[in-house]
Parts: structure tokens; C-alpha cells; sequence
């Protein structure tokens, strides 16, 4: 509808709302014209969300009105009357009214397999959060399936709770499923006793150079611990400038070696060191392939703390093939960049809980060194299921 509608006063109108989706924005506008009219206006158009990607690539929404007494039966309409400013006040209202209850069918209809009967909306709404989150489906059924079983049992043993209580109780028990299916190992290095050794590893462009000033920042200068970075990346010139600048402003000791054989030398050398920090070369496919001794090596130190660093903003199958291919490292622990380049951690997640890997620290922007984060559970959780779990523990 494209400006103001004469109507007779008193005549009763309501809007109805669809949703349409299809490959192109182009065929999803035409199936909706040739459905509710030319008059119908469009309301919104947009990549379809992950849950009801099958039904198409493109959403769109469209409005248009009902003819008088059609309205009749629909209590979950909104009858339109009066001057346009209150018209237009019902049809917003009206429009949100049509979109929740649109977005919980979706819900029940895309989320649920067909075979997952019986299912709660509860659950149902928890199945979506996570897989929104890009979590894996059958590791986002395994854990909503999990927290039913939870609160279930609780029930046979206790009086049955109240509506709010009992959405409390449900929501722990979602959290408390989700922080069993990962660890978090915010730490440097494998043992008490100095030098504590830790390495980072991963592909070009992860940020493991800038990942360990901020470590070198935080966890040795930060608690006037001596220092020492060494750095075995000598196929990049910059990287090696990188660092030395950052050396000399830290006023922290460097490296650059060329073997693995002066890197080990160099480690005995700083064994009078709280904290050795080494950086690696961006290994591809190929350089694994010609050349695996600093990954035989670092694999083969007990004393070493191998960290795998990589982007959150890849996509879900690249974080997987990632870690895959850089497990010849034998890294102890997995580091995620980028935060604040995605809203989606499930790939995060789905890595935590298939390898069994903990998750050590977080870096969210560039800044040196304040954006980086040792993980925590709450941390995790909370982004995942988008309320703090300290939060839902203590309603609950």
C-alpha cells in the first residue's frame, strides 16, 4: 500500500502478513504479488536465517489487507478503525503481533525434525537459539534432549513448580548441558615451575603475531615476569619487522631463527625466563606437506604449550578442516581471534565438544593488549544462548 486508503467510516479492515521465500528476492516478490494483489506492500526482504534456508536462498515479507469480513473469526487480528494515526499505531502492532507468531511456527515447523514429536516449545525455542548459533543439529538436539531429561526427573521427585520457576529451571538445566560439552584452560604454558613455554600455531592471517603481544602484554609484563619472544617465521619480512617493533616498545628481548634445531637452542638459552613465547610461521596445505619438522618438534616437547590460533569469523566446515590439518602440531589447546567479526560461535563450540580441546583465550579487535580475554564458561555460554549464565543460575 503506497499512501492513505479511503474508507467508509466504520468499515472494518485487518492486515494479513506472509512470509515467501524463494531462489532470487525477484521470485519471492512474485509469488507474493500474484497471491495478496499489486496493493500489497512489502515489509521486509532479506537472506533467508539459517533455520529456513530449505524453504530458499530470499525471504519476503509482504502486507496487504483484508477485505471487509474477513477479519471475522481471526482473534489474532487487529481490527483497523478511526484516523490514520491510530491506523497506522494498529497495523505496527498488528505487523508484530503476525511476525512473533510466524517466527515461533518457524520454530516448531524448521527447527524440529519431523520425527522429534512430542518436543516442547521450550525446547523447540532452545533447538533455534543454538542452531542460529550455527551449532551442529545433532549436537544442538543432543543437548535440548539432555535438558528435557534434566528437568523431567527433577519432576518426579519435587511438587511441580510454577510456570515462571519452571522456565528457570529448564534454562539451567540448558546451561548446565552446554558447559559439560567443553572445557576452558585459560593458562600459559604445561607446567608450575618456570620457564612456562607456549607456542602459537596456525594458518596466514589468523593473527597469532599480534595474539602474542598481547600475551606477552597481559601475562609476563603485566606481572613484571621476564620475557622472551622468539619468532621462527622467516617467510614473511614484515612479520619478522612486526615484531621487533613491538620488541622494542615492550622493551622485551626477540629472536628470529631460522631452524628448528636454533630454536630449541634458543629455548635452553631463556631457560632463566619466566615466560618464552614462540611464534610460527601461516602454514598452508603445502608448506605441511614439504616441510613438517617445526610441527615434529612441537609436537614432541612435553614442555611446550602449543596453542592453535584461528579466526571466528571462518565458516563452521573451515574451522573444522582447520583443526583437522593443523592436529600434526599436536596442539593442547585452541585460541580464537575475530570475535568481533561474527555473531556466531557455534563454530567455536562444535570444535570444543568434537575435540575435546579446551579453549584458552579470546582476542576481539586490534587493540594491544586490552582485547584479548581469557575464556570462561559464562563467556561462551552467554553467547551462545544469548543470556549471562550467571544470570539464569541465579533465578534459578
Amino acid at each position: 500500500m503506497t499512501g492513505e486508503l479511503a474508507r467508509p467510516p466504520g468499515e472494518v479492515h485487518s492486515m494479513r502478513i506472509k512470509s515467501y521465500f524463494a531462489a532470487a528476492v525477484e521470485d519471492a516478490m512474485a509469488q507474493a504479488r500474484q497471491e495478496l494483489g499489486p496493493e500489497a506492500m512489502l515489509v521486509n526482504s532479506r537472506k533467508a536465517p539459517p533455520e529456513a534456508r530449505h524453504l530458499g536462498e530470499y525471504e519476503v515479507v509482504f502486507a496487504a489487507e483484508n477485505a471487509p469480513g474477513q477479519a471475522e473469526g481471526a482473534a489474532a487480528q487487529v481490527q483497523l478503525q478511526g484516523g490514520n494515526a491510530d491506523r497506522l499505531a494498529i497495523d505496527v502492532a498488528s505487523l508484530k503481533n503476525e511476525l512473533e507468531g510466524m517466527r515461533r511456527a518457524l520454530v516448531r515447523s524448521a527447527f524440529a525434525p519431523a520425527r522429534w514429536s512430542g518436543v516442547s516449545p521450550t525446547a523447540s525455542e532452545a533447538y533455534a537459539a543454538l542452531a542460529a548459533q550455527e551449532v551442529l543439529p545433532s549436537l544442538a538436539r543432543e543437548i535440548v534432549e539432555a535438558a528435557e531429561a534434566r528437568v523431567s526427573a527433577a519432576r518426579t521427585t519435587v511438587p511441580r513448580a510454577a510456570q515462571s520457576e519452571e522456565k528457570a529451571n529448564w534454562r539451567q538445566a540448558l546451561v548446565e548441558e552446554v558447559r559439560s560439552r567443553f572445557t576452558v584452560e585459560p593458562s600459559l604454558g604445561r607446567g608450575e615451575s618456570p620457564p612456562r613455554v607456549a607456542a602459537l600455531v596456525g594458518p596466514s592471517g589468523s593473527g597469532k603475531t599480534t595474539t602474542l603481544v598481547k600475551l606477552a602484554v597481559q601475562y609476563g609484563l603485566a606481572s613484571r615476569r621476564p620475557v622472551v619472544l622468539l619468532s621462527v617465521d622467516t617467510f614473511r619480512i614484515a612479520a619478522a619487522a612486526q615484531l621487533r617493533s613491538f620488541a622494542a616498545i615492550l622493551g622485551v628481548g626477540l629472536q628470529v631463527l631460522e631452524t628448528v634445531g636454533a630454536l630449541a637452542q634458543a629455548i635452553e638459552e631463556n631457560r632463566g625466563k619466566d615466560l618464552i613465547l614462540i611464534d610460527t610461521p601461516g602454514f598452508g596445505p603445502a608448506d605441511m606437506e614439504a616441510d613438517c619438522g617445526l610441527a615434529h618438534f612441537l609436537s614432541s616437547r612435553s614442555d611446550i604449550d602449543t596453542h592453535l590460533v584461528l579466526s571466528s569469523s571462518m565458516k563452521a566446515a573451515d574451522v573444522t578442516r582447520m583443526v583437522d590439518r593443523f592436529e600434526i602440531f599436536r596442539p593442547q589447546r585452541m585460541l580464537f581471534t575475530r570475535l568481533d567479526e561474527t555473531e556466531s560461535l557455534g563454530p567455536i563450540f562444535n570444535e570444543a565438544a568434537r575435540t575435546g580441546k579446551p579453549l584458552s583465550f579470546f582476542a576481539n579487535g586490534q587493540r594491544i593488549p586490552e582485547d584479548l580475554e581469557a575464556v570462561t564458561w559464562d563467556r561462551l555460554v552467554e553467547r551462545l544462548l544469548g543470556t549471562p549464565a550467571s544470570q539464569a543460575a541465579s533465578v534459578a
